[in-house]
């Protein structure tokens, strides 16, 4: 719903399609009072309800539509999209085109790859890192929300040589970033005033893809990645602690501040802190990646924090069709955060 509220406000939007596979026929507005009023003004060729998605599908075939964004189970995806490859600009939001390796994604997915000869011809939709490439992708593969904030400070130090050895990385996330399944620990009595890490080192399914996007920086650094679920409904903060490649004497601080201006120095939604330390309420809501940075001895500690579900999914997939079209970057999409 996220996704389709950012739609309905975007400038450039005419008609959206909105499909649900559980409420077909449905007025999106009785689904999500909190749609905008006029989002039925958007969606003439639906009458303002969700279609089924054979139908969808139907009219990406057939040319009819300009871009698809697919919020399908991980799988799933892959099979849906497969056949619209050529017709229309596909989005996926799942993770079924992040991976490049087969055996990476059997081991973090429990299946193997679907259509692995896609997932070579994806795009990775890391807007601020892959952006020409999007600018001509017709399959582009969005970023899941760990790796987003977890990525974003990392790679421009990462590629200019600034970092050694092994990055850990610690990242607390609200509820709402293990989705909407019916799980007992994911109850409100079960998560209140109650935090726990789970899948610790290598084990949780967004390793590879961070250990993917961070070795093609800089291949010789290793990655140790505990995630954290916090009693927030919304909301990623990540802390990263790495040992500078080079004595504190020639790593000051100053060297690190260029090496983000020059990668983020003109990208709108990464608000670059210095020694400010970021929260979730400052970006609750946008589409921002705030990053702050202290060094400590050898060790360089990063800072950072995102709306999981806005820059970490559906406003990182609006920021990609965005750069593919040729819109302005920053269109339909929030920079301050909620009050």
């Amino acid at each position: 719903m996220v996704l389709l509220r950012l739609l309905g406000q975007h400038p450039q939007v005419k008609d959206i399609m909105a499909v649900s596979s559980s409420q077909p026929g449905t007025k999106v507005r009785d689904a999500d009072p909190g749609l905008a009023p006029d989002i039925e003004d958007r969606m003439s060729s639906s009458r303002g309800k969700f279609e089924t998605l054979a139908a969808a599908v139907r009219a990406a075939e057939s040319g009819a539509l300009d871009v698809v964004f697919s919020a399908l189970p991980h799988l799933k995806s892959a099979e849906v999209c497969a056949p619209l490859l050529g017709k229309t600009v596909v989005i996926d939001l799942s993770a079924d085109f992040r991976l490049h390796d087969p055996a990476a994604f059997l081991n973090a997915y429990g299946s193997a790859m679907p259509n692995p000869g896609l997932a070579g011809k994806a795009v990775y939709g890391l807007a601020e890192w892959h952006t020409e490439a999007i600018r001509k992708s017709d399959l582009i593969a969005v970023p899941g929300c760990y790796p987003t904030a977890t990525l974003l400070p990392l790679l421009p130090l990462a590629q200019e040589g600034l970092l050694q050895g092994t990055v850990i990385v610690n990242a607390i996330s609200g509820i709402s970033g293990a989705g909407r399944k019916e799980k007992v620990d994911l109850l409100f009595v079960e998560r209140a005033e109650n935090a726990n890490a789970y899948n610790p080192g290598t084990a949780h399914r967004h390793f590879p893809e961070i250990f993917q996007e961070l070795t093609a920086a800089h291949k010789a650094l290793s990655l140790l990645f505990t995630p954290h679920m916090a009693p927030l409904r919304r909301g990623m903060a990540v802390t990263t602690v790495v040992e500078l490649a080079q004595e504190p004497a020639t790593s000051r601080p100053g060297s690190i501040e260029e090496a983000f201006q020059r990668s983020y120095g003109n990208r709108p939604f990464i608000c670059l802190l210095g020694s400010g330390i970021p929260q979730t309420r400052q970006v609750r809501g946008s589409n921002r990646c705030d990053i702050g940075w202290k060094v400590q001895g050898k060790h360089l500690m990063l800072f950072s924090a995102i709306d999981n579900l806005v820059k970490g999914a559906s406003g990182q997939a609006v920021q990609d069709m965005n750069i593919r079209f040729g819109l302005p970057e920053t269109a339909g999409l929030p920079l301050g955060a909620e009050l």
